[in-house]
């Protein structure tokens, strides 16, 4: 199983820019895994991402739009100042085969409200998550996991050790963990040119991959 995560920046370049990317980083991410963590989606793009991906796509929202409607125009006069301020934010998981959503819980809440989400899929739980850097937060998305799982995602956390699962990517926040599985390759952070498009780099973070059996 091919697995990526990438949080998405809520479609920024970096540094950020008037205009967002979110699409063409969708398309970048999902040209071959069998599995995409996604992090810091606005919210307006959960029901577009089976069409721009061709994967089926489970969702969870962190924080719900400002605006009932017309979030996505007013974040589109400058999506650099804005961010996710109007269009609330969201997690994904999207999968090449069906998956079965398992739900969304929260993990804590400071400024934002910080979520863990899960799917079931040929008897592995894929979770992804989202947090603020607290360990008992990161302790909490670990508990969603089954005795067979791969646990991805933004833990704002440097190389987070996770008893009885696989060894974190060293020096970075972003991670892919399993439990129950082997690692065959990574997980490896893609290099810096291999997210930039038209010259501007794309998110503030970088995807990382595994290959996992």
């Amino acid at each position: 199983m091919f697995v990526r995560t990438w949080n998405l920046f809520h479609g920024n370049a970096s540094p950020p820019e008037r205009r967002a990317y979110l699409r063409a980083m969708i398309e970048l991410v999902t040209d071959g895994p069998d599995v995409v963590c996604l992090q810091e989606l606005p919210v307006w793009a959960l029901s577009r991402l089976e069409r721009w991906s061709g994967m089926h796509a489970t969702g969870a929202v962190a924080r719900k739009p400002l605006l009932p409607f017309g979030a996505r125009a007013v974040t589109d006069l400058h999506h650099g100042l804005l961010r996710s301020a109007v269009t609330g934010e969201a997690g994904a998981i999207l999968t090449r085969k069906p998956a079965r959503n398992l739900g969304a819980r929260v993990m804590g809440q400071t400024k934002l409200r910080r979520i863990a989400h899960a799917v079931f899929l040929e008897g592995i739980t894929i979770v992804n998550f989202h947090i603020d850097g607290r360990r008992e937060q990161f302790d909490r998305v670990l508990g969603l996991a089954g005795e067979r799982s791969i646990v991805a995602g933004d833990a704002n956390l440097v190389a987070p050790v996770a008893e009885g699962f696989s060894p974190p990517l060293g020096g970075s926040i972003d991670q892919i963990l399993v439990r129950g599985l082997d690692l065959v390759d990574g997980p490896a952070a893609w290099p810096l040119e291999r997210r930039v498009v038209d010259g501007r780099v794309l998110s503030d973070h970088a995807p990382v991959e595994a290959v996992i059996e």
